[in-house]
């Protein structure tokens, strides 16, 4: 920050004789270590007018700065105490974003994994609020410093939420000729390093003025950096080349994807770098992974599994539960499926694109089971009927040729084999009742002068030893044929 300007005439020319033996003096002493007129930097334009003697005890803790300092102008001038101004806030355009001009940032510099996931989770790293400037570049490349200089803690860090932010009066007093162990009065030095705007974002910063709250909320991880770096997990492997950019902002935060380089191995190769979801994330008591956060829900990745819930979910999710139902259990618990499946928060779309040349295998086989969620004699029974694959479908609705049963010589007459109707009645009945009703039987199964039926015995050889169970179980198909009041029927009630 320049000094203000003093503007003279030739008939003070002698003030200038006095002017140059004063830097003289100010130069020798700067020479010497000594620090040339200490100010509070946070009150600067109060004491940027007071003599020299009236700031000399003022001097900031770092005696002696680790960097050499920077000249605060190329003619530098003093101003008569009697009319100096406030000293002006430097027009500093360091440090303000990752590359100067806020330009693109290139591929290669930033986080591995940014490929597939250009910006990091808002979820996991909520946004963040940067009121400091920070050229990361001047200070690793330019001034030589390494990441343990500045942020030392991360070595001995096991919670992802610990503040790694450099402690001023450990680190920044050091170079800036500042001291900041009371940030009510914090002072410093002339110099345009030792000015609150050099780093500091606000209006009217350091000139009896406040400095913009820094705001990094804790992310919602489980991240210890000491045991990272204690396997060579260096710095640059989660948050990419920090040494070429100024301003570290969210973009350099770490992408899942790139955890996967360790996270994802297999066997021996995996050592640690266990893969279960709750390595990393935040789970509940019940072992269920924390999705919901201030910034939104946590959702899965594009690239993980093809699992982006997107538009099209609804229509891709049966194949990735498919492939790995663990996968959807870690966030979601049964009745979470069920809710759907069930039919109780929206309508069913459960069964794939050829579910029609599928389904009679699957509903001989009760998997899935049709009746939890569809009634046999409407549903099923109706659609049947209308297509003409059922018995009691419109002449004009049955294809011809087409018969759904075998033919009747092996599916209704005898003698008996593994394809009658008998033995699959007995063995998959649910088969038979999804479209017949009890009285399709008794056409046949019912006495010929009773009930107009064809005579053949429903009963098989014992049964009035355990009719009385199986009418207890279900007496409908018994009232089919039988009056409630029938004589015979009383043995069995």
């Amino acid at each position: 920050m320049s000094r203000p300007k003093v503007y003279t005439s030739r008939s003070t020319s002698g003030w200038w004789v006095v002017a140059a033996c004063s830097i003289s003096v100010l130069f020798g002493l700067r020479g010497s270590g000594a620090f040339a007129q200490p100010t509070p930097a946070a009150s600067v334009s109060a004491s940027a007018s007071a003599p020299p003697a009236a700031s000399a005890t003022a001097a900031p803790s770092a005696a002696t700065p680790s960097a050499p300092r920077a000249e605060a102008s190329a003619s530098p001038t003093t101003a008569p105490s009697s009319t100096a101004a406030p000293i002006a806030a430097p027009a500093h355009s360091h440090g303000m974003s990752a590359i100067a001009g806020d330009a693109a940032i290139p591929l290669e510099w930033l986080p591995p994994g940014s490929k597939v996931s250009p910006l990091p989770s808002d979820e996991i790293f909520p946004p963040q609020q940067l009121t400091i400037r920070f050229n990361h570049k001047k200070h690793v490349q330019g001034e030589k410093q390494t990441c343990k200089s500045c942020h030392s803690g991360a070595y001995t860090s096991t919670d992802a939420g610990d503040s790694l932010l450099p402690k001023p009066t450990e680190t920044c007093d050091n170079c800036h000729y500042t001291d900041h162990s009371n940030l009510k009065n914090v002072t410093g030095d002339t110099d345009p390093i030792s000015q609150c705007t050099f780093c500091h974002l606000g209006e009217n910063a350091g000139a009896q003025g406040k400095v913009a709250q820094l705001v990094i909320p804790k992310p919602n991880l489980r991240f210890p950096h000491k045991k990272h770096l204690d396997r060579n997990v260096q710095c640059g492997h989660c948050h990419g080349k920090i040494e070429e950019v100024e301003l570290a902002t969210r973009d350099f935060l770490p992408r899942m994807a790139g955890c996967y380089a360790c996270h994802q191995m297999s066997g021996a190769a995996q050592g640690d770098a266990k893969g279960d979801c709750d390595t990393c994330h935040i789970a509940e008591p019940s072992g269920k992974l924390t999705t919901s956060f201030g910034a939104g829900m946590l959702l899965p990745p594009a690239w993980l599994h093809n699992a982006a819930h997107t538009a099209d979910w609804i229509e891709r999710h049966k194949s990735v539960a498919a492939n790995d139902s663990a996968f959807c259990g870690s966030c979601h618990a049964n009745n979470f499926c069920t809710d759907c499946h069930d039919g109780r928060v929206r309508n069913r779309k459960v069964h794939p694109n050829d579910w029609l040349s599928m389904h009679p295998q699957a509903a001989r086989q009760d998997n899935p089971r049709c009746t939890s969620c569809h009634a046999e004699q409407t549903f099923c029974g109706d659609c049947h009927r209308r297509v003409g694959v059922a018995r009691d479908s419109a002449s004009g609705n049955r294809p011809e040729g087409r018969r759904f049963h075998p033919p009747a010589a092996t599916w209704t007459t005898g003698p008996r084999s593994s394809m009658h109707h008998s033995w699959e009645a007995e063995r998959n009945l649910n088969a038979c009742v999804s479209c017949h009703t009890e009285r399709d039987c008794a056409t046949c199964h019912a006495t010929k002068g009773v009930s107009g039926g064809q005579g053949v015995n429903p009963h098989p050889v014992g049964f009035a030893n355990g009719c009385a169970s199986a009418f207890q179980r279900n007496p409908r198909p018994c009232l089919v044929c039988h009056q409630s009041s029938d004589a015979i029927l009383r043995t069995c009630k």
